[in-house]
């Protein structure tokens, strides 16, 4: 028999969110403590399901394992198809690979392609984005879904408000991205709602030699550090 539902009084919501605030902290010390013993990495976002044989699927594998081989590691969300791939290509290319893996409830399994001690977990979105973003020196989009373009927008802010500093961001597949960006042209820039040089925070390219000359043009004289 179904027992009856009933909604939480407000002192036990506040008991349940003042224990949370430990698993919290203790989520970012452990990420902080990890990340920060890596090195410069580019992260790789795009699609869980993009399977093996895609063309999109095998360029992440190529585009890894090129910014690997250029000296950087690699960190995706740990997961199967983009970021499976993105850490294919690290471990193909000898690199570092690190997966940042979420507890969900479909498509999120750990892939085989990452480093024994560089696999974290998170149980909160919030505390794995951060940790993208500090310790990124670049974002390598690929094709995906919402969460990819929650990633990409999220950087485009927090570089926009000064928040962060300043990093390449790649989106890759000119079929695939062009539609949105005419429309942040058409609708938002022409509505006054961003700048023009907001734009120049995106590039769009096609290749792995694209995406490597990029980062490497920007780091160019420039120290590479942790983002705030």
């Amino acid at each position: 028999m179904r027992k009856e539902q009933h909604p939480k009084g407000w002192n036990e919501i506040k008991t349940n969110d003042s224990w949370a605030l430990f698993k919290i902290m203790g989520e970012f010390v452990n990420g902080f403590e990890k990340m920060s013993k890596i090195g410069p990495c580019v992260s790789i976002f795009g699609s869980a399901r993009t399977k093996e044989d895609n063309k999109y699927y095998q360029l992440a594998t190529s585009i890894a394992k090129s910014i690997a081989e250029a000296g950087y590691g690699v960190i995706t969300g740990g997961g199967p198809g983009i970021m499976e791939a993105g850490n294919r290509g690290a471990h193909l290319a000898g690199g570092t690979s690190v997966g940042l893996n979420i507890d969900l409830p479909f498509e999120q399994h750990d892939n085989p392609y990452i480093d024994g001690d560089k696999s974290l977990d998170f149980d909160y979105f919030f505390v794995r984005k951060v940790m993208f973003v500090k310790y990124s020196q670049g974002f390598v989009v690929m094709p995906g879904g919402f969460g990819t373009l929650d990633e990409l927008f999220e950087a485009i802010t927090l570089i926009q408000t000064n928040k962060i500093e300043k990093f390449p961001i790649i989106l890759v597949g000119s079929q695939f991205w062009t539609g949105l960006i005419e429309w942040v042209k058409n609708t938002m820039l022409t509505e006054g709602n961003i700048s023009p040089n907001d734009l120049d925070l995106i590039k769009i390219v096609d290749t792995e030699e694209e995406v490597v000359a990029i980062i490497d043009s920007f780091y160019k004289g420039r120290s590479l550090s942790p983002n705030f």
